[in-house]
């Protein structure tokens, strides 16, 4: 007999479009089989079959909308169909606001046969001679979080990273490490800054040693956390250098337990490394960001070279803890990229912080002689020839995607090392995905953690898609500048035309408390449709700061809607508020002559 199916509760929306159509007249479906997908501004939903049979018709289309209640389709019940449950199929089961689980988490949910694997698992979600579900390659925070997202969604997985601990550079050699020793140097710079204020303590004194102790118990927790994480989720990790094989191999170096590992799909998150110039002496005074964190000592004297956000955090470091720095940077400014106004306030620190910035100039020669090394140079400004004890090299990273044997999995690679992929993170083999650093530009944590996200939902059959409008950058210096979206340059630049609200720190109650008065914050709104289209900050904090300001791109919202959110006063989120009154023309913290 035939059965209409029907659109269950659909939580407080009033109708929701029809965007795919699973099944046609003629297919035999199971109880549960997803029949078609709908899409509300908040998530997808797939509408199952309340009863096992043939469908007979189905009576919506793509781009159709409905509502709870309505009619999507018929269906023949299948004759040994349990009565009892025939006579509650009518009445559609409720779905809430949240969308209904996944096949491939129903699949987890009912399986009950195990299979043992290579690494040890006893747990598996599909019925592939493979010894995972999901291999993960690399164990940054890309790799970790699709790791951890495709276990939560009850796939077998296995993550294989080269190192002795999870965490990748990020949490080991980069972010987390640069941020504790970015601490320490705020922590001495406001120490001397008091003293204007009448506070005035000692000049400090640097324990070398038990900085670094301090430095790796934050590293510590953060990879302790991991591993505890990894074993909770029952996430299969194998320590060795992995090459691809094949499309479903992985070979494993440096691990006597397991040489290989076969897989139904992988995600490539390998990350990148450190670029060093060519023609530069080999000798262990000469840095990459990876060593200038480990430091041996604290070096009298420093030349950095590249003045990109890596270069200034660590020039503050090593400033701050007594070093005198040199930055000697090609392009005509700090941080290429980031609009002039956010960097200048910047620019005026870390001008009292070095001995000489040197713009539009480069490095010609580094000689390594046996008290110093002798740098040579190119510009304006610069001497001909200068000593140091270190010279960091901050020009930049390469992506490993060359490094781990993609092309015999018939994977394409750039010249660069670069792993081309599409909007599910998927590269050009279909069971194989890439995220973070290897996968393009920029190449940031942040991003490489909503990808692996996207991927490992992708691998359990999800409809998902990286999407972003736009993504933060952060320099987490003293004062710390963030912008996101299009920034003034490019849309002066490609012809964009906006509005801009901005608001000075020298007007906000907190900045002025926190002596950061050369502080600014600034919104650009579409001219035309007058929603958020790019923000930026400068100040202490500005980095979280910023992530209003994303959210606020990414829900369209417009001057308004960010000026009536009411902020905590006094605040340096107020800033954020007040320039997007001085774009709609409502603020009352400044006076503003009106345009005659």
């Amino acid at each position: 007999m035939a059965q209409e199916i029907k659109v269950p509760d659909i939580g407080d929306f009033d109708s929701v479009e029809v965007i795919e159509i699973l099944v046609s007249a003629g297919d035999t479906v199971e109880q549960e089989q997803a029949l078609i997908t709908l899409e509300s501004d908040k998530a997808t939903l797939e509408v199952p079959s309340t009863v096992a049979g043939t469908i007979s018709e189905m009576t919506v289309s793509e781009g159709d909308t409905v509502s709870e209640g309505d009619v999507i389709g018929r269906i023949e019940v299948a004759e040994k169909q349990d009565e009892s449950q025939a006579a509650g199929a009518s009445q559609s089961e409720p779905a809430g606001s949240a969308q209904r689980p996944s096949q491939a988490e129903q699949t987890a949910a009912s399986k009950q046969n195990s299979r043992a694997t290579a690494n040890g698992s006893s747990e598996s979600t599909d019925d592939h001679p493979y010894d995972c579900d999901v291999l993960v390659l690399g164990s940054g925070p890309g790799g970790y979080s699709a790791a951890f997202r495709a276990a939560d969604m009850g796939l077998n997985v296995t993550l294989v990273e080269r190192h002795g601990v999870l965490g990748g550079v990020c949490l080991n050699v980069g972010c987390i490490p640069s941020k504790a020793l970015l601490h320490s140097a705020k922590v001495i710079e406001d120490a001397a800054n008091m003293a204007k204020n009448g506070v005035t303590f000692g000049d400090p004194s640097i324990d070398l040693a038990k900085l670094m102790e301090y430095k790796q118990s934050v590293i510590d927790q953060l990879t302790g956390g991991l591993r505890t994480m990894a074993s909770k989720r029952k996430v299969n990790v194998v320590h060795g250098n992995g090459t691809f094989t094949d499309a479903h191999t992985l070979s494993i170096d440096g691990n006597d337990d397991v040489q290989q590992i076969t897989f139904n799909n992988a995600i490539i998150a390998v990350g990148s490394e450190p670029v060093m110039l060519p023609n530069l002496p080999e000798d262990s005074r000469i840095w990459d960001s990876e060593a200038a964190l480990s430091p041996d000592e604290v070096p009298n004297s420093m030349l950095l070279i590249g003045g990109g956000i890596i270069g200034v955090e660590i020039a503050n470091i090593y400033a701050a803890h007594g070093t005198t720095v040199d930055i000697v940077e090609m392009t005509d400014g700090l941080l290429p990229g980031a609009d002039r106004d956010l960097v200048k306030p910047l620019a005026k620190h870390m001008q009292n912080r070095c001995d000489n910035i040197w713009l539009s100039s480069k490095v010609t020669d580094v000689k390594a002689n046996k008290t110093a090394l002798k740098v040579s140079f190119e510009g304006k400004e610069t001497p001909e020839t200068k000593e140091y004890d270190r010279v960091l090299v901050a020009v930049g990273r390469r992506p490993n995607g060359a490094k781990v044997g993609a092309e015999s999995a018939g994977v394409k690679v750039g010249d660069r090392g670069f792993i081309p992929v599409d909007k599910q993170c998927r590269t050009n083999i279909d069971n194989i995905f890439a995220i973070g650093d290897v996968s393009g530009e920029p190449q940031l944590a942040h991003r490489a953690t909503h990808q692996g996200k996207v991927a490992a939902e992708c691998c359990a059959g999800e409809k998902s898609a990286f999407d972003a409008k736009v993504i933060p950058s952060v320099v987490y210096t003293d004062p710390e500048v963030a912008w996101t979206g299009v920034t003034e340059t490019q849309a002066k630049a490609e012809g964009i035309e906006y509005n801009k609200g901005a608001f000075p720190w020298a007007a906000n109650g907190r900045a002025i408390g926190l002596d950061a008065t050369d502080g600014n914050t600034k919104i650009l709104f579409d001219k035309d449709t007058g929603r958020a289209i790019g923000a930026g900050a400068v100040g202490p904090g500005a980095g979280d700061l910023i992530a209003e300001l994303g959210l606020a791109i990414e829900m369209g919202a417009d001057a308004h809607d960010i000026g009536l959110t009411i902020h905590p006063h006094p605040t340096l989120a107020e800033t954020v508020g007040m320039a997007a009154e001085a774009a709609a023309g409502t603020l009352t913290d400044l006076y503003m002559p009106k345009n005659k």
